[in-house]
């Protein structure tokens, strides 16, 4: 039996921003539109078709059902983007859970409570046999079966033809006032523990670089990022300077190599990122990342500045060439209709014509 959907709804902590999660759900609300659905976004802050207090991360305003039902009535199919993955509002997810309980519903997992060292001791996420748990690395899939609970990997995609021109390099140099012999490094991540900045200043420091990082500090971060960068051995550059232009296209296309030096990422998109805009990246130690690089990436390691280096100073494209070809055979957007749809398909659920 199959059971004919009009509309979706992806629900979350927060939407429309920067972070990871909110610009994979976005990918995920094209798709299912590209599938026929209507789509719906409902978050507890940022950007959404509807907003609900007290879903958003540590809310002080307690959730009400009603209005959380009100808001996902018109859904037949319910997306829910790591609100019922990590315990950032337990009361949320409880809700969520309770209210979707027996009804066709994603559990779209980007994070897991074992995986950030303050959550470990919380329960795994809530299942029901309506349910598909999805995860974004095979690292968490198999964690997942060791609790029991059956999910499928769907790696996070990207617009593989994204990238900016040679003109966009220069102006944004320019706006950013770095001259064009200098190196620049970017690590286009937020500021918090486990993305490492100082590793990515190290970076830079050693290759005789200017070091740009793209986010703010986030999670009480602001100190440590004050400290990191007084004691920097290299310009630093933080943020986007409002003459810049805000494209994460030209900011790739400006940088000369991407650092993503974190302990701990549920994927770190900066790493396919840079494939598509044919950057070479220097990756720090977080377990996911030799599960991406399994597919044939050519990647720096930030402790090992040196053959990157050389490679700076005699680039060889084919590494850039075989980068982009894996992202674009294992990672490409276009792809990610034909995986949701066969989930979808798998749940026995049709897509209504009407």
């Amino acid at each position: 039996m199959t059971v004919a959907l009009t509309v979706a709804a992806i629900v979350s902590f927060r939407l429309g921003g920067s972070d990871g999660v909110s610009i994979e759900a976005a990918k995920w609300s094209s798709a299912l539109q590209h599938l026929g659905f209507h789509t719906l976004s409902v978050a507890g802050s940022g950007s959404a078709d509807l907003i609900v207090s007290g879903l958003g991360i540590g809310a002080t305003d307690p959730l009400d059902p009603l209005q959380l039902a009100d808001a996902l009535e018109p859904a037949d199919l319910v997306v829910v983007e790591n609100v019922c993955s990590l315990p950032l509002n337990p009361a949320a997810a409880v809700a969520l859970a309770s209210l979707r309980a027996g009804r066709p519903t994603i559990l779209h997992h980007h994070d897991l409570p074992w995986q950030r060292p303050q959550f470990a001791h919380h329960p795994p996420p809530p299942t029901d046999d309506a349910w598909r748990h999805v995860t974004i690395n095979k690292l968490s899939e198999a964690e997942l079966a060791e609790r029991h609970i059956t999910s499928t990997t769907i790696y996070n995609t990207f617009d593989i033809d994204a990238r900016a021109g040679d003109d966009a390099r220069q102006s944004t140099r320019l706006a950013l006032g770095v001259d064009p012999g200098v190196r620049l490094v970017l690590q286009p991540t937020r500021a918090i523990q486990r993305k490492n900045v100082s590793g990515g200043v190290a970076l830079a420091e050693r290759l005789g670089a200017t070091f740009w990082l793209l986010g703010g500090p986030e999670d009480g971060f602001d100190e440590q990022l004050d400290s990191v960068v007084s004691n920097a051995r290299c310009p630093v550059i933080l943020g986007t300077p409002p003459r810049v232009p805000t494209s994460i296209a030209n900011c790739y296309a400006a940088c000369d190599v991407v650092v993503l030096p974190s302990t701990w990422e549920g994927f770190g998109n900066p790493a396919i990122e840079s494939a598509v805009h044919r950057r070479a990246l220097a990756v720090g130690p977080y377990p996911v990342a030799k599960e991406l690089a399994r597919h044939g990436f050519k990647w720096f390691q930030i402790d090992n500045p040196n053959p990157l280096s050389e490679w700076l100073d005699s680039p060889d494209t084919s590494l850039l060439d075989t980068n982009e070809a894996v992202a674009r055979r294992h990672f490409n957007l276009e792809d990610l209709p034909r995986r949701l749809g066969s989930l979808i398909a798998e749940m026995g659920l049709v897509v209504s014509s009407e």
